[in-house]
């Protein structure tokens, strides 16, 4: 029988487990603090843990560090009711297994659960490399609490360890930028040179001397010798924006200081060693520039070692009134401006084919013109969105504004669930913008068709719009 620790000083999260988890036969352990859950390790080792971050006394993140130092094969599931990118990304960094927000989805903690004990299988019978990876301070400026983004920082913790090549994709304005800089922020390269090149915004002559540099005389109007970024940058990361952008013949340079750590000077035969590490990103589809030999298939597969995707806003509403409540504290001059119910139902109606940055500056006009502390949907201007419409996989505005403001509501909840009557109207209402379309519904509603067809019991919808 397989042992389950669950640490947590919640007595609702224990009886949750019970309630949920002690029928599918496993052996399920509890503890209240750190403590008390190294001690039970220690005379009953489980199969994996399952433990929140803050508790009182020892917590989640310093028991998990003392865990992976003497049981480095145990995965460890963490949770919070907090999620922040710092502790998604903390966690990840420190070897926990996955990362779960509160309250939790029954279903997916069962999936998790069942996947760490496959790994604690394995690793049974395998040797892992479990790397050391040191603390660093990260300001926070990546926002947002969906799967998506929980997606995104477990990425960030994985990778900013180790000098593996990351390419950062998604649509402009999405903040891929934002992610490269939490990654080098907590790699062991965070206090050494971090260098970005826009590779659209540079002429294409002047991009080979910009990043490896050149000799003097090496062209009209070489007069001095010029270091290029890479060295610039050796021993740093140098983060390589909009890669896609890059003529193919500086591609191949690129390619020998990825594959042999070291450039050579425009005019000169003699190569310098660069010790960098390598960031990338791209709002185009590289699989296709591939396909169409306008990028380079072997730097394609050399930059492409982890990729991690920005998700577009209109694929994360969600996020929206927390986004809108940090860009309006942020704003210069102090106005502290709000944000009326109308407005912010305005703003979850657009497609933002801009993305955050376009959200952002959407906020800052709107922050100028408004008359009153309250930003009123009078205030709000929006971009014409037509070229959109067959981008979004979800057709968000046709929903009405009681289903809208619903979903504002859920976003606001601290807790992150809504009390059951607005969820009932909630659902019932994504149901009937799609016609009964379960499928549809959940995309719109942002859980999983399984969980869908169980609050449709629940809720007793079934009979009402006769939905099948």
């Amino acid at each position: 029988m397989e042992r389950i620790l669950v640490i947590d000083d919640e007595e609702d999260i224990h009886y949750s487990f019970r309630r949920n988890f002690e029928s599918l036969g496993w052996n399920l352990l509890f503890a209240s603090d750190g403590e008390e859950g190294l001690k039970t390790i220690g005379r009953q080792p489980p199969s994996a843990v399952v433990m929140d971050i803050r508790m009182a006394g020892l917590d989640g993140l310093e028991t998990l560090k003392r865990i992976r130092r003497s049981h480095a094969h145990l995965p460890v599931i963490m949770m919070t009711a907090h999620g922040t990118t710092q502790t998604a990304i903390e966690a990840m960094k420190h070897g926990a297994f996955d990362y779960l927000v509160k309250p939790f989805d029954v279903e997916r903690m069962q999936q998790v659960i069942v996947s760490a004990l496959k790994a604690s299988r394995d690793m049974r019978e395998k040797v892992s490399y479990q790397p050391l990876l040191r603390k660093e301070e990260y300001d926070q400026g990546i926002i947002g609490k969906t799967q998506a983004m929980q997606e995104v920082y477990k990425l960030i913790g994985q990778v900013s360890g180790s000098d593996v090549a990351v390419m950062i994709t998604g649509e402009t304005g999405t903040g891929k930028e934002l992610v490269a800089r939490a990654i080098v922020q907590h790699s062991p390269r965070a206090g050494r040179p971090f260098v970005t090149i826009n590779c659209a915004a540079i002429p294409e002559n002047l991009l080979e001397s910009e990043l490896f540099g050149h000799e003097r005389g090496a062209f009209t109007g070489a007069a001095d010798r010029r270091i290029g970024k890479f060295e610039q940058c050796s021993g740093g990361t140098i983060f390589l924006d909009e890669i896609g952008e890059m003529p193919t013949a500086t591609q191949a340079k690129i390619l020998r200081a990825l594959q042999e750590g070291e450039v050579t000077r425009l005019g000169s035969n003699q190569a310098v060693r660069a010790d960098v590490r390598f960031i990338a990103a791209t709002n185009r589809d590289l699989e296709k520039s591939v396909t169409e030999k306008s990028f380079r298939k072997d730097l394609y597969y050399r930059l492409n070692v982890v990729r991690i995707h920005m998700p577009p806003l209109r694929e994360r509403l969600e996020d929206l009134p927390l986004l809108v409540d940090y860009f309006l504290e942020r704003q210069r001059g102090g106005k502290n401006r709000r944000i009326t119910r109308e407005a912010m139902a305005r703003l979850a109606a657009h497609k933002w084919p801009g993305n955050v940055r376009e959200l952002q500056n959407t906020l800052e006009r709107a922050s100028v013109v408004c008359r009153s502390q309250n930003i009123g949907p009078k205030d709000i201007s929006l971009e014409p969105q037509s070229e959109m419409q067959d981008a979004a996989p979800v057709e968000t505005p046709a929903l009405d504004a009681a289903l809208e403001t619903l979903f504002i509501e859920a976003a606001r909840d601290p807790k992150w669930k809504l009390m059951a009557g607005a969820e009932r109207a909630l659902i019932t209402c994504a149901l009937k913008k799609t016609g009964g379309n379960q499928l549809q519904a959940a995309s719109i509603l942002g859980i999983t068709r399984a969980t869908l067809r169980k609050r449709i019991e629940k809720f007793r919808i079934k009979k009402e719009l006769n939905v099948s």
